[in-house]
């Protein structure tokens, strides 16, 4: 089900609060998909989504090889009873520290726990174009 990005409901705010782990998909050069379990947090006021990785890692690559403009993704989790989320999104890779850094707070914010530090960390980031699913609201702040 297709929902409006300007007027997301609670229970759908809240399920990308919740502790779920999404998967990323990532296409790549062949256009094949790439559907990878991560991390990740929503900021739906400005409608960004946010990853963060090692920039060696396959969906950085993929993000990377698809230009300037960004590449096409979907970010999307799914919980026991029949909740799901899906936001899609062009994505880039930041290194600025202080993206990097505030992603990581965001990270913390949402499963409780800093990740070690890692010279290698990037961000991916999402500008969401789209927003999908259908979360009960007894299942949304569910902890997994």
């Amino acid at each position: 089900m297709a929902l409006d990005l300007r007027d997301l409901p609670a229970p759908y705010l809240a399920f990308w609060r919740g502790r779920h782990f999404p998967t990323l998909t990532t296409l790549r050069r062949d256009g094949s998909p790439h559907v990878v379990p991560v991390g990740a947090t929503f900021d739906a006021a400005t409608r960004t989504a946010r990853v963060i990785t090692r920039k060696q890692s396959v969906k950085v690559a993929n993000v990377l090889a698809a230009g300037p403009d960004g590449a096409r993704v979907a970010l999307c989790q799914v919980a026991p009873g029949g909740s799901w989320a899906t936001l899609e999104g062009t994505a880039v890779v930041r290194t600025e520290p202080e993206a990097v850094a505030d992603a990581v707070a965001r990270y913390a914010e949402r499963y409780g726990r800093t990740p070690e530090p890692n010279p290698d960390r990037v961000l991916v980031e999402i500008a969401v174009h789209r927003a999908m699913g259908s979360v009960r609201a007894a299942r949304a702040t569910m902890e997994a």
